[in-house]
C-alpha cells in the first residue's frame, strides 16, 4: 500500500477471537531521529528494527539529499554514514516528506543553521498543514522561509549563514517544534533553549544526549527548560529501536473490544511521554498486563497483554495527559464506543492539525456508525453504548490519515456489522504491515471494490 497512490477501499468485518502475538514495527518517532542524528555525526550509525512505512522512508532519501550515505541491509537494519553537524550539501532536487509532518518538521530544523537552501514538499495531506509553528522559531536563528499562504508546503528555506543561539517558549506542547529547535540549535554557536509549559515526548532528548550532545533538562516556575550546547561533535552509535507503542495501540485495543480475545504484544517501549494511552485504558477497566519490564537503550521497554474487557466504563481523560497520547486519541475514542458511559477528552487541539482534523474525522465517522459524538475545538466527548451495542455498517472517510483508517479497521472488529473505509492505503506510511499482523490473530479485513 502506498499513501502516494490509488486508494485501497477496505473493509473491516466482525472478528474473534483475536489471539497470538502481534510484533509491530519500529517506533516512528525514534526510527525518524535515527537516521536525522545519524546523518548530523562524524562515522557510521548502525540501526536495527527501523520502521520501513513510508514516512520514515522519506526520511532516508532526505538525509541521502543531504549528502549523507544511508544503506539498507536487511529487514529492517540500516546504516548511516554522516556528514557531521553543519555538514550538509544543498540537495539537488525539492525533497518530498509524503505524509510525515514529523519527518518535515524535523528535517527543517536540522539544515536551517547552515547557508544552505531546500525547498520542501509533501502530499496533498501535508500540504495543508501548518509549518509556521517551526518556520516561526527557526526565523529566530536567520533562517528564511518562502511558502504558501498560512505558511504551507511547498516551503523553500533559506538557512542562516550566521545563525544565533535562540531561547524559545513553545506556544503549544509539540515534541515536532521542540525538536526542529534542538536541531537547528546543533550548528548554532553557544546555548539553545527550548522551554515547555507541558511536557511531550521526550526522544530528541534522550537520543542527542546519546549521540554525545551536552544538554539538561530542568523543572522551573516556566515550565521544562531543555538546553543545548551548540556546534558539538556528535559520534555514531548503534542503535536498536524499540517498537511503537503508537502503533501497539491498534492490536491491544482490538484484544479489548473483541470477545475472547488475548493478544501479547511483545517489547513495547513505555517512555512516560508515550504511554498515557495504556494508563487511560487501565483506568477505564482494560485487562491489559505490563509483562517483563525491562530498559533498553535508555527507553523502558515491556511486554503489553491485552484481553477482551467487556465491562469498560466511560473516564474524564486528564487534559495534562494529552501529550504523551496524542496520536492514540483517534483508536481510544473508538473503545470509548465499547465502554459504558462518557468519555471525555480535553486539551487536545493539536487534534486539527495532525494528518486531518482528527476530531471531525473520527466524530464523524463514529456517529455514521451510531455512536453519539459531541465535539468543542479543544475537547470530545463520546457516548459509550457498551460491549454489542456498537452498530457498524457505514463507509467512513479516512482523510489520507493512517491513524484514522487503523482506527475505524478496529471499530469494525468489535462491532455488529462490518465498518467500511473509502481508503486504507495511507495505513502503510506508519505500519505497512497492519493487514497480515491484523488477519493473522484472527481479524477479518479484506480490500473491497471502490
Amino acid at each position: 500500500m502506498s499513501a502516494h497512490g490509488t486508494p485501497i477501499p477496505m473493509t473491516a468485518h466482525p472478528s474473534g477471537p483475536l489471539t497470538g502475538r502481534a510484533d509491530v514495527p519500529g517506533d516512528k518517532s525514534i526510527s525518524h531521529r535515527s537516521l536525522i542524528l545519524g546523518a548530523l555525526s562524524v562515522g557510521e550509525t548502525k540501526i536495527t528494527g527501523l520502521l520501513e512505512g513510508e514516512d520514515v522512508l522519506d526520511t532516508a532519501r532526505a538525509m541521502r539529499a543531504f549528502g549523507a550515505e544511508v544503506t539498507q541491509h536487511g529487514a529492517g537494519a540500516w546504516s548511516v554514514f554522516g556528514v557531521g553537524v553543519g555538514g550538509f550539501s544543498e540537495p539537488e532536487q525539492v525533497i518530498d516528506c509524503g505524509n510525515s509532518g514529523t519527518g518535515v518538521r524535523l528535517i527543517m530544523g536540522c539544515m536551517a543553521t547552515s547557508p544552505i537552501t531546500a525547498t520542501f514538499t509533501g502530499d496533498a495531506s501535508l500540504n495543508s498543514r501548518p509549518m509556521a509553528r517551526v518556520t516561526d522559531p527557526l526565523a529566530l536563528f536567520g533562517a528564511q522561509s518562502y511558502g504558501r499562504k498560512g505558511g504551507r508546503l511547498p516551503i523553500t528555506i533559506v538557512g542562516a549563514a550566521d545563525p544565533v543561539p535562540v531561547r524559545y517558549a513553545t506556544p503549544v506542547p509539540s515534541a515536532q517544534v521542540k525538536s526542529a529547535v534542538l536541531l537547528a540549535g546543533l550548528n548554532a554557536p553557544g546555548e539553545t533553549v527550548v522551554i515547555e509549559r507541558e511536557a511531550t515526548r521526550d526522544h530528541s532528548e534522550r537520543m542527542l544526549a546519546g549521540f554525545g550532545a551536552t544538554i539538561t533538562t530542568e523543572q522551573t516556575a516556566e515550565g521544562r527548560v531543555i538546553t543545548l550546547q551548540g556546534r558539538p561533535e556528535l559520534k555514531p552509535q548503534t542503535i536498536v529501536v524499540p517498537r511503537d507503542p503508537s502503533s501497539a495501540a491498534f492490536p491491544v485495543c482490538a484484544a479489548l473490544i473483541t470477545e475472547g480475545s488475548d493478544v501479547l504484544v511483545p517489547n513495547i517501549g513505555l517512555n512516560p511521554t508515550r504511554a498515557g494511552l495504556f494508563t487511560t485504558l487501565r483506568e477505564m477497566g482494560a485487562d491489559l498486563d505490563y509483562e517483563n519490564l525491562r530498559e533498553e537503550g535508555g527507553e523502558p521497554v515491556a511486554d503489553l497483554r491485552a484481553k477482551f474487557s467487556p465491562n469498560l466504563t466511560g473516564i474524564e481523560v486528564p487534559a495534562e495527559r494529552a501529550a504523551s497520547m496524542i496520536d492514540e486519541y483517534p483508536v481510544l475514542s473508538v473503545v470509548a464506543a465499547f465502554a459504558t458511559g462518557k468519555t471525555h477528552m480535553p486539551g487536545v487541539k493539536e487534534l486539527r492539525v495532525k494528518e486531518s482534523d482528527r476530531i471531525d474525522a473520527m466524530a464523524t465517522g463514529l456517529r455514521l456508525n451510531g455512536v453519539t459524538v459531541d465535539e468543542g475545538e479543544d475537547w470530545w466527548t463520546v457516548h459509550g453504548l457498551g460491549h454489542g451495542n456498537v452498530p457498524g455498517g457505514a463507509t467512513v472517510g479516512t482523510r489520507l490519515d493512517h491513524r484514522i483508517a487503523m482506527s475505524f479497521a478496529v471499530m469494525g472488529f468489535g462491532a455488529n456489522a462490518g465498518v467500511h473505509l473509502d481508503d486504507g492505503s495511507p495505513i502503510a506510511t506508519s505500519f505497512p504491515i497492519f493487514e497480515p499482523l491484523m488477519t493473522g490473530l484472527g481479524a477479518r479485513i479484506e480490500r473491497t471494490q471502490a
